[in-house]
């Protein structure tokens, strides 16, 4: 007949032949129409819009009401350039929302790009399915969304969720129940945290956008996932704001099992993200077994300091009682709170006043630092993150993991960022700086133990550094000192009670014992102090020893480098400057006694007895005058042991002779020769040469 037509709907795939005997009657109509068909076009997006339209929809009456929203939604477009594809600042993409109105085209486009690229997924027939049970299930939710968006989708639905994973490899399921929509899904439980995403949805919105865009996609594609800019486009509605969705898929990231991204794409797999394998493996990892001694290795990495000796977490038994500055760190166990128990306080004066069972003597050479009690929890969570993903990458590496490149990298950049935030972590928890004192009291007496607590800043650069800066602006270590502060604590605790001099070494013992005391950073500090305060006669004299009421080497106001050891002896001021005329009075008369008698000059005679007769005697004869000595020079040898109290003995018995007459100039050399029958070790040559160049040898070398 020549006005009839055949039409011939032949299965797309083997798979829907069904059998061996179905193929080969495929096979053979495939090859009869092949000669006389005459192909239709499968259905585009813009064409389906129309078919799912006129099939699931009434016509539309309230024309410019549809006009309405859509302009809305292209206006939000372009408001927000900056978030959402470019399509969509086209003046044509107005028209594609009329089209596909009340369905948004994105959802045409994921359906008809993406899910019909599965083999069994018919465009027009499994589109048109699909949209029935999420039209229906909306319809009776009453939902009020202005367009029928990926976001829109309700997976929580049994018959949507059953129809969606129907198309899709087995294992789906946990994926949709677990991380994207329902009662039990990660997604309903961060909405109900967070009242900014609850109130829009945005955790379920943004996951099931997710997954309509991604779930048809497999390992083996080279791009795979949605971007952020079309995760935005399928979940936010005008007047909502697009930062609380940003936020919201940055959530997910961070919490969803399922979820992956890489190169800013998004996509869902059956296979459960390293994430969760990582959320595992934190289980596993004891506090004082695993997370403590990692915490203390970080702490001792991220000192680099020459002024304190660093003891994370060390027992008090093993930190040593000597002169040295120390900063003890004390253990998680022990925080520091504002509030409550302070479980810091008590460990550190626990540790301040007993090495062991000992009691310790130096106690004003421990400065602590304690964790936040706040803070800890998140300190221990970040340690047990970075000890899974450091399990993982290890595991990885021993092939006991078999997965792909990607999770490879992505383990990888895990751990790095982990190590990352455990150093901030770090920085951020151990921040309160504990530093002992007392003070003396009004009447007498001393205060109890005093803590000065301060907070070190996390943002500083050297930790260290901000450490000591700490210190020093509170005054509670000291650099640089000024003699006459010296002089008051003397005068305070010292010279008193009929004492007029204190050995120098005494105070600088006492200062690293007693809390009350400054706390100097070393005793090159207290060295550079006593030089300074030479030069005055209001500070301290200075002397290397009295013996039966007379100082030796004894020195007031003249610029000096005294030597700190237990001879030398720190004067009173007045005491020291009653000695000094006692002395020059003794000299002046000793003098006088010894002095020459001038040419024609008579010794004065003794006065003769009232009512004697003086006798005459006769003139004396001249006698020639004497060369004059205008310049002294003098060599001695010295013996290396008691070369010290050697060099007093000349100052005062030589030198002095000379520096008291007003004019006279005085040069001093010293000449030091050493041999040995062994070669010197560098060490020891090492710390000569520094020690020559500090005291400004003019040489100092060492020859074969």
């Amino acid at each position: 007949m020549p006005s009839a037509i055949l039409l011939a709907s032949l299965p797309h795939s083997e798979k829907e032949a069904v059998s061996k005997t179905g193929i080969q009657a495929l096979r053979t109509l495939e090859h009869y129409f092949a000669r006389v068909q005459a192909l239709w076009k499968p259905v585009g997006t813009e064409e389906a819009f129309e078919i799912v339209r006129r099939r699931l929809f009434s016509s539309i009456s309230d024309k410019a009401a549809m006009e309405a929203v859509c302009r809305e939604f292209a206006d939000f477009y372009v408001e927000n350039a900056g978030s959402f594809p470019q399509e969509t600042q086209e003046s044509r993409y107005y028209e594609r929302l009329i089209q596909a109105y009340p369905i948004h085209p994105e959802v045409f486009d994921r359906l008809y790009e993406d899910w019909s690229s599965l083999d069994n997924f018919q465009r027009t027939r499994g589109v048109l399915k699909l949209m029935a049970k999420v039209i229906h299930r909306l319809w009776r939710d009453g939902s009020k969304d202005a367009l029928l968006m990926p976001g829109s989708l309700p997976l929580y639905d049994p018959e949507t969720r059953n129809e969606a994973i129907y198309y899709l490899p087995q294992g789906w399921d946990p994926v949709l129940e677990k991380d994207v929509d329902g009662e039990r899904a990660e997604t309903t439980r961060l909405e109900s945290a967070d009242t900014r995403f609850g109130s829009v949805h945005a955790c379920r919105r943004v996951a099931r956008t997710i997954f309509l865009g991604s779930a048809p996609s497999t390992s083996e594609q080279m791009v795979r996932g949605v971007a952020q800019e079309r995760i935005l486009l399928g979940a936010v509605q005008p007047g909502q704001a697009v930062g609380t969705f940003k936020d919201a898929l940055r959530r997910l990231g961070d919490k969803l099992h399922y979820l992956n991204n890489g190169n800013e794409r998004y996509w869902f797999d059956t296979r459960p993200n390293l994430r969760r394998e990582m959320e595992d493996r934190r289980r596993r990892f004891n506090d004082c077994e695993d997370v403590f001694p990692l915490i203390r290795e970080r702490l001792r990495e991220s000192f680099a300091t020459n002024l304190f000796l660093v003891h994370p977490f060390t027992p008090s038994v093993d930190i040593p009682d000597d002169w040295s500055l120390r900063l003890v760190l004390l253990t998680p166990e022990a925080p520091y709170s504002r509030t409550g128990q302070n479980l810091a306080l008590d460990k550190a004066a626990e540790t301040l006043r007993y090495r062991g069972e000992q009691p310790r003597q130096k106690q004003n050479r421990l400065i602590f630092l304690a964790a936040d009690f706040d803070a800890l929890s998140r300190l221990k969570d970040q340690v047990r993150s970075c000890l899974a993903w450091q399990s993982i990458v290890s595991d990885i590496k021993e092939m006991h993991l078999n997965l792909d490149q990607f999770q490879s990298r992505e383990a990888t950049r895990g751990l790095e960022a982990a190590r990352d935030a455990l150093k901030r972590m770090i920085r951020e928890t151990y921040k309160w700086l504990l530093v002992p004192m007392q003070e003396p009291k009004a009447g007498g007496g001393l205060s109890e133990l005093i803590w000065e607590t301060f907070q070190v800043s996390a943002s500083s650069l050297n930790w260290s550094q901000e450490i000591e800066k700490v210190l020093a602006e509170e005054a509670l270590l000291i650099n640089n000192w000024s003699p006459i502060h010296l002089h008051r604590y003397l005068k305070d605790w010292f010279w008193k009670n009929g004492v007029e001099e204190v050995k120098a070494l005494d105070f600088w013992q006492k200062s690293c014992q007693y809390l009350y005391l400054p706390r100097l950073r070393d005793d090159m500090v207290y060295r550079n102090t006593l030089a300074a305060g030479a030069a005055s006669e209001d500070f301290f004299g200075f002397a290397y020893g009295k013996e039966e009421g007379k100082y030796k080497g004894f020195t007031l106001g003249a610029s000096t480098s005294p030597i700190l050891d237990d001879s030398l002896l720190l004067i009173e001021p007045s005491v020291a400057r009653a000695y000094v005329d006692a002395e020059r009075a003794a000299k002046a008369a000793a003098q006088a006694q010894s002095a020459p008698l001038a040419v024609g000059e008579d010794r004065p005679a003794a006065q003769a007895p009232a009512g004697s007769t003086s006798v005459s005697q006769p003139t004396s004869t001249p006698v020639a005058a004497k060369a004059e000595k205008r310049r002294f020079y003098a060599t001695v040898n010295i013996e290396p042991v008691g070369a010290k109290l050697a060099f007093a003995n000349i100052v005062e018995e030589v030198l002095q002779q000379f520096t008291a007459k007003p004019g006279v100039k005085v040069s001093i050399s010293v000449e030091i020769e050493a041999e040995s029958s062994e070669a010197f070790d560098d060490a020891l040559q090492r710390a000569v040469k520094e020690n020559c160049n500090v005291l400004k040898f003019s040489s100092a070398e060492f020859e074969s």
